[in-house]
């Protein structure tokens, strides 16, 4: 709300700036933080976003004057209501926030610019930083200050592969089939490992989505995975309750997987809670079947999803998608990623809107401590094309991205949006000097997909017999 009177003792705010002889009143904190939000197209549908451009650079000043401990006095969802919100508070850690806990929200984005916030540093203050203050402080951010913070922000994880190292990106194999069919998976597969791709996971989202499906896919990847002893680890990208039943029916599950919000009410509109996901992370690591680390969960996100739901609290999407980012947290996931342009432009409108949020996405789970991701994407009625998202994946590239997808051709036949391609993953690490996972490095060049001892040039000349033999392998699905 913008008047040039000021309002009754009554109604007056909190938080209000002052510009010449205009004073702009915002409701409460959660208020101030959506009109400080940049501008896209969700927050306008949800009515939350600033009127113009003046009144979002006001809020942003606003914004930078409010101390970072206000997020720990003033809940935007309310403790007694939400599980999320109790899980932030609970588990925020007053010693690690005591470095910054001086600061207001501009003093902490001049602070994590600085030389003194070292990756040794930030690490330190991980758990002292909740969502909303990774959320605040990336609103008054440029598109550079979110990268060069998050390419000091070093998160590593570990099952069969070491993930997250600086210096190295890895990749999704993503070998979706509309019709699950196997020989179809199998072909993807392949062409996928001949690309180098598929360290991070290769994961499978199932056009049949139930447990004797899931089961069959997790065998299938198992013995891939086992014959050729790929230091990678595989995924059916199921309903975490039917992971659950899986494991209890056998299934050599490495990842468990689940799509969050950051709210209880977008949680339960998806169909699981916290204690869903202890079950889960606890069934998994019965199973032990890691070789180099024990994170078992695999989480995605995407702005839009709390509101799509309705279920956002009148929170911008921003926001709400940064508060998803404490149930990753308290689980230890192997691999964390946002959709970022896979719910449509009813949230995010255009190429500028994706990359922007992609970047923040980024950044603020970085800066919490994820091994997070990106599915750099748009769907077939964006304003966007492929060279927004090639932007996008070298922008995240820079920043030090953990991982992004890799699917035939760019297009997911299955699920029917665009995003990043075998190819393109191949560029990205060539034109930034990143390399895979270094156990899955070594593989390729023990199988000599990979050559000239560590160039990561791919072997034009594969060896027949490894072609033939996983080709076999596979084309026995």
């Amino acid at each position: 709300m913008t008047t040039d009177k000021q309002p009754a003792d009554s109604q007056r705010s909190r938080y209000q700036h002052r510009v010449g002889q205009r004073t702009y009143h915002f409701r409460d904190l959660a208020d101030l933080m959506a009109k400080a939000t940049p501008a896209r197209s969700g927050d306008r549908l949800a009515g939350v976003a600033a009127h113009n451009a003046e009144e979002r650079a006001v809020a942003q000043m606003a914004l930078a004057e409010v101390p970072l401990k206000t997020f720990l006095q003033e809940a935007l969802v309310p403790y007694e209501d939400d599980e999320v919100t109790r899980l932030i508070i609970d588990d925020h850690d007053a010693v690690a926030f005591e470095p910054i806990a001086h600061l207001t929200v501009g003093d902490f984005r001049d602070w994590l610019l600085s030389d003194f916030a070292t990756p040794a540093i930030l690490e330190r203050i991980r758990a002292g930083v909740t969502p909303e203050m990774a959320a605040a402080v990336s609103k008054i951010m440029r598109n550079q200050d979110l990268i060069l913070v998050a390419k000091k922000c070093h998160v590593k994880s570990a099952f069969r592969n070491t993930i997250g190292l600086p210096g190295h990106m890895s990749t999704r194999l993503q070998p979706n089939h509309p019709t699950d069919d196997t020989s179809g998976i199998a072909a993807s597969i392949l062409d996928g490992l001949l690309y180098a791709n598929g360290d991070a996971v290769i994961g499978i989202n199932p056009a049949t989505d139930n447990v004797p499906q899931a089961c069959r896919l997790i065998n299938m990847m198992a013995e891939v995975i086992d014959h050729y002893e790929i230091p990678t680890q595989s995924c059916v990208l199921t309903h975490v309750t039917n992971t659950i039943e899986a494991i209890e029916q056998g299934a050599p599950v490495d990842l468990v997987f689940q799509s969050i919000g950051g709210t209880q009410a977008t949680n339960d509109s998806f169909g699981f809670n916290l204690a869903t996901l202890a079950e889960a992370q606890d069934a998994a690591l019965s199973l032990k079947r890691g070789t180099v680390g024990d994170n078992v969960m695999y989480f995605e996100t995407g702005q839009g999803s709390a509101l799509s739901a309705n279920a956002h609290h009148g929170l911008d999407q921003q926001t709400c998608e940064a508060r998803a980012y404490a149930v990753a947290r308290k689980f230890r996931p192997l691999l964390v990623n946002t959709v970022v342009g896979f719910i449509g432009p009813e949230y995010l409108y255009d190429g500028k809107e994706i990359t922007r949020a992609g970047l923040e996405d980024h950044f603020c789970a970085k800066l919490l401590g994820l091994p997070m991701g990106c599915d750099v994407c748009y769907t077939n009625h964006a304003n966007a094309d492929q060279n927004d998202m090639d932007n996008l994946m070298t922008l995240l590239g820079v920043a030090g991205c953990t991982f992004i997808m890799g699917i035939p051709g760019s297009d997911d036949i299955m699920l029917n949006y665009q995003t990043t391609s075998f190819h393109d993953a191949l560029y990205a690490r060539r034109a930034l000097g990143l390399k895979p996972a270094p156990e899955f490095a070594a593989w390729l060049e023990k199988i000599q997909i990979f050559r000239d001892g560590g160039s990561f040039t791919l072997n034009n000349q594969l060896p027949d017999l490894f072609q033939r033999s996983l080709g076999n392998l596979l084309g026995g699905y």
